[in-house]
């Protein structure tokens, strides 16, 4: 393990910008008395102030404050929105190529607005870690466990500022108020440093269980769920360590001259198999925590009304998503007040004819790329399927009544015909079913229909909808009102940590377990497996059998399993994918037109583009560098 420079940082923060005063964040103690002491005089105190430590927490669910959803190419909006609309920007524009150094959009180093400041948020927990002891109430083994709780949290924190800024200061410590400025003006660490450190913080909560610390699953449901667990805590270092592994992080050449202010490269430019060792060792001890904890591919069971054998693998798909604290869920979140409601709103159309709510906005609307992206019902890609027509997906086709997922004698393109589950599982668009537990929907979104356009609003600016986000025990009132099931955010699932597992498996040469856990998933989503689908249908029926062939295949089944969820986002910057992805045009379909023909028509929405290497990596404000010149700026910015 690399000898990691531990650096100590000052209570009150004021040198670098990223704290606010203690009153903005010191909000549960007694009587409004922003002291220390005060917060940890008792146990009822201290977890007010654990609860502070999650409160740092990004938000997840928030279509506004997470950029997973709307910074990259998953979903796109109309523009411009209208003023007042929207609260905040930031996301959208990020997508539009507006980043920038003045005022830096999705701002986590400082916080503003949605987005929470990390800094902060470790600071918090650093206050807590110092500060736990004092409470002479509180009983060992919570103690342990609370103690292990921030010390996860303050690892995540690090792991996040990681993910979007790359090598980042290491806070281990507050400094006394005694620190002078040079003390205080920190310096990023190389990035191989940083992963270091978050793992020894995780690895430190994991690998000790004496006298408490985190629990295997969460036993009090009532007031406990989305609190760290061990399986969430692993869950999450391989997803650290499998980042770190990738090809944005190992043996990225393109930041060979990304210097330190005192000249120590912050990017290890070689390529080293042993991160992927290191990798798959993460992976597979996630993988034995979380099954011996009872987490398992969840599997829709009910005997609902109108449910056939298809339907019932489409909500498997969208309940592994929607159905609370299902069997699959590793970390739910639910730091929001109403855990997924923003979601499901924005994720909606009107599906009832006879009653229109202006609380459904549809705008998630996913693009004709994540359309394209999903198998053929033989579980190849479009373009491979000797026996799929891929030159004639956007040619118009009547809807006969064996085809599946859409209205018997309605016209739609090509591309909407004889796809795999998760097709229709996630997807909603024009002349396409839509089950929910009170009805099977006739989706209609033609301008004038009672899905389409209304308003200057309210509509796909696509022609799709994330079906797959909507929990299906939503309804709507004759008054427009909406009564909806809250879930919580899934920011790890067992199909997810399945299919890192698979990826680390082949980057380390075995090939066969690889297979084995990517169909597990695969399974569940009603396609054969790899093998039986590449052999029989693709046009490249040896793909599998080599390392990059199915590098491929495990990449693309991602994207497809994960699909509308915005892990996205991040993998197609770890796999260094975004300057390809994300330097296309962007499409949909002409959605305000009445006709078949003029609405099927493939339509440009916007030319995005992706500056690379500058933009995978978000820039520090001018501010916080004139504040510590020894923070240096990204590359490019």
């Amino acid at each position: 393990m690399r000898d990691i420079k531990k650096i100590r940082i000052l209570v009150i923060l004021t040198f670098l910008g990223i704290i606010s005063s203690c009153s903005d964040y010191l909000d549960v103690v007694p009587d409004n008395v922003a002291t220390i002491d005060n917060a940890f005089v008792d146990k009822t105190q201290a977890e007010k102030y654990l609860f502070t430590c999650y409160s740092f927490l990004p938000r997840f669910d928030d279509p506004e404050g997470n950029p997973e959803f709307y910074a990259g190419d998953e979903y796109w909006i109309f523009w411009p929105i209208p003023d007042g609309y929207a609260t905040s920007l930031d996301p959208y524009q990020i997508a539009r190529g507006l980043q920038n150094r003045v005022s830096p959009l999705m701002n986590f180093w400082e916080g503003g607005g949605r987005v929470p400041p990390l800094w902060q948020g470790i600071r918090s927990c650093n206050i807590f870690l110092e500060n736990i002891d004092k409470v002479t109430d509180l009983e060992p083994f919570l103690k342990n466990r609370w103690i292990a709780e921030v010390k996860f949290l303050k690892a995540y924190y690090h792991w996040y500022l990681l993910k979007a800024y790359g090598p980042i200061p290491i806070v281990d410590e507050n400094l006394p108020i005694s620190a002078n400025s040079d003390q205080v003006r920190i310096e990023r660490q190389p990035v191989d440093d940083v992963v270091d450190y978050i793992v020894e913080l995780i690895d430190s909560v994991t690998q000790e269980e004496v006298n408490g610390g985190l629990p295997n699953r969460i036993d009090n449901k009532t007031s406990e769920l989305g609190r760290i667990t061990k399986p969430i805590a692993l869950a999450i270092k391989a997803r650290v360590l499998v980042t770190a592994a990738s090809p944005l992080f190992n043996g990225n050449t393109d930041f060979d001259n990304f210097l330190g202010n005192d000249g120590t490269p912050l990017f290890n430019t070689n390529f080293e198999i042993e991160k992927w060792n290191r990798a798959l060792k993460a992976c597979e001890e996630a993988v034995v925590a979380c099954e011996a904890a009872g987490i398992s591919l969840y599997e829709f069971n009910e005997n609902a009304q109108g449910a056939t054998d298809r339907i019932k693998t489409e909500m498997s798909i969208r309940n592994a998503v929607c159905e609370r604290w299902n069997s699959e869920l590793i970390w739910g979140n639910v730091g929001s007040d109403v855990p997924s409601w923003a979601v499901q709103l924005t994720a909606s159309p009107n599906l009832d004819p006879n009653i229109t709510s202006l609380n459904l906005k549809a705008h998630f609307a996913p693009t004709l790329r994540i359309a394209e992206m999903f198998y053929t019902e033989n579980g190849v890609p479009i373009d491979e399927d000797k026996t799929w027509s891929y030159q004639d997906r956007y040619n118009l086709r009547t809807v006969e009544a064996s085809d599946e997922g859409m209205q018997e004698g309605y016209k739609t393109v090509g591309l909407h015909f004889n796809r795999e589950p998760r097709f229709y599982a996630n997807l909603g668009f024009d002349g396409a079913t839509w089950f929910m537990r009170n009805n099977t929907w006739d989706l209609k979104t033609k301008i004038g229909q009672h899905a389409g356009k209304k308003q200057s609003v309210l509509y796909s600016i696509t022609g799709y909808y994330a079906k797959k986000l909507v929990n299906w025990n939503m309804v709507i009132s004759q008054g427009g009102g909406v009564s909806l099931e809250f879930y919580p955010w899934p920011v790890m699932r067992l199909a997810d940590l399945y299919l890192l597992y698979a990826e680390a498996l082949n980057e380390t040469g075995n090939n066969a377990l690889a297979l084995e856990y990517i169909n597990k998933v695969r399974e569940r989503a009603g396609l054969e497996t790899v093998q039986t689908s590449w052999s029989t249908y693709s046009n490249n029926p040896g793909k599998y059998t080599t390392q990059d062939g199915l590098r491929e295949i495990i990449q693309q089944e991602r994207l497809i399993e994960l699909a509308l969820e915005g892990k996205r986002f991040w993998d197609l910057k770890r796999w260094k994918k975004s300057a390809s992805r994300l330097n296309t045009p962007i499409y949909g379909w002409d959605i305000g037109q009445e006709e078949y023909e003029t609405y099927n028509r493939r339509t440009l929405l916007f030319d995005q583009k992706f500056n690379a290497p500058r933009d995978y990596f978000w820039p520090l404000s001018d501010n916080v560098l004139t504040i510590n010149p020894n923070l240096v700026q990204n590359p490019g910015w």
